[in-house]
Order: structure tokens, then sequence, then C-alpha cells
């Protein structure tokens, strides 16, 4: 059997826009991808609420994808999916494009030095959307800023999969955000992320 790490934030993990709590297995995508894989692949999840990808968190170690990878990355790992960043985008951070650019390249390279013949799939995040402005608690960390900014990770992500030989997903060819809080994704949303990742792996 193969092993696949699926390392992110709360859209990998199943935040539910609706409540807070997180989705059941058989609703986030990574539950439904190990039901649609079988056998034939074991999915790993990775992921917490509020991880960034390179900005360095206050919450802590877990929080901040580029000091906890490493704990996660073994040579029994066929598959590395990458599904973060947004997180970065948040203004207390004040990031640039090209923080972005080198943010989520460190990661990969990251995986490329200790595990050079796993296969990467980094995954861009949906655009966030003006209702992210309008959630009480979501308002508090990201701006307008933010919403421009996260319009430009497709492109920085695609050219990044390119330049490392990743394969590449764009979620907003696939998906779109609640529109409870503009940041996570109903159940219908999780089903099609799944069956779009399954693809890639077949």
């Amino acid at each position: 059997m193969k092993n696949i790490l699926c390392f992110g934030d709360s859209n990998a993990f199943g935040f539910n826009p609706e409540n807070g709590t997180r989705y059941d297995k058989n609703i986030r995508w990574t539950g439904i991808l190990q039901s649609l894989c079988m056998d034939k692949f074991h999915i790993i999840e990775a992921s917490c609420n509020n991880r960034t990808a390179f900005a360095d968190n206050p919450a802590g170690k877990i929080f901040t994808g580029f000091k906890i990878l490493p704990e996660f990355l073994n040579n029994n790992l066929n598959y590395v999916i990458l599904a973060i960043g947004i997180n970065d985008l948040q203004f207390q951070y004040e990031v640039s494009h090209q923080d972005i650019n080198n943010g989520i390249s460190s990661l990969i390279k990251m995986v490329k030095s200790t595990l050079p013949n796993t296969k990467i799939i980094l995954i861009s995040p949906t655009d966030l959307t003006e209702n992210v402005l309008k959630n009480p608690i979501f308002s508090t960390l990201f701006d307008k800023s933010s919403i421009e900014k996260s319009k430009q990770l497709a492109k920085i992500y695609q050219q990044i999969a390119r330049e490392n030989n990743c394969d590449f997903i764009d979620l907003n060819t696939i998906v779109k955000p609640s529109t409870i809080d503009g940041l996570h994704f109903e159940p219908e949303e999780h089903l099609k992320i799944a069956n779009e990742i399954f693809k890639h792996l077949n």
C-alpha cells in the first residue's frame, strides 16, 4: 500500500463554516479520498486549523508549516499533498508576492531534499471572497489586501509547481468557498476536491 501525506490548513482539516466544528471523516476531502483509494493508498491526515505555510505563527510550532512539516516526512511516503498558504495572507503577517513565492518554494525544497523520489501535489487555495470581511471571526484576521493577494496565489503556485516538476491543482477551477465566511468549504465542495485529487493519483 502506498502512503499519501495530506499536509495543510483548516480546509484540509475539515473546518465546517456553519458551526466551526470538524467535518466527519466521510465529509472532509481527506476522508473521502481514503474511501476512493480503498486499499491502494493510505491517507495520512496532517492538517490543523489556522496553520500557516511559511509565516511564523505566534500560535506555535504545529501551526507553522515550515517548522512542523519535517516531522511528517519519512521514507514511506509515496505522495505529499501540500494544501496550504491562505493563512499567510492574514494582515498581521504583511507578506509580499515574493514572500509567498519564497515560502511555498521552501516547502517544496524541504520535501524534495528529504524525499527526492516522492511525488508532490501542490494545491493552491481558492480566492478569498468579500464574505470573509463580513464574518465576525475572520474579518479580524483578513482584510481587503488579503483578498487581493489571494487572487495571485494560483499563478504563483502554478509557476512553482512547473519549476519543481510537481503536480498542480488550482482549487478555483473546482470549488467555491462558502458564503458564510468566504474561506471554507461546504460538504459538496469537499467531495469535488477529493474526486479531483483522486484523478491525479491515477
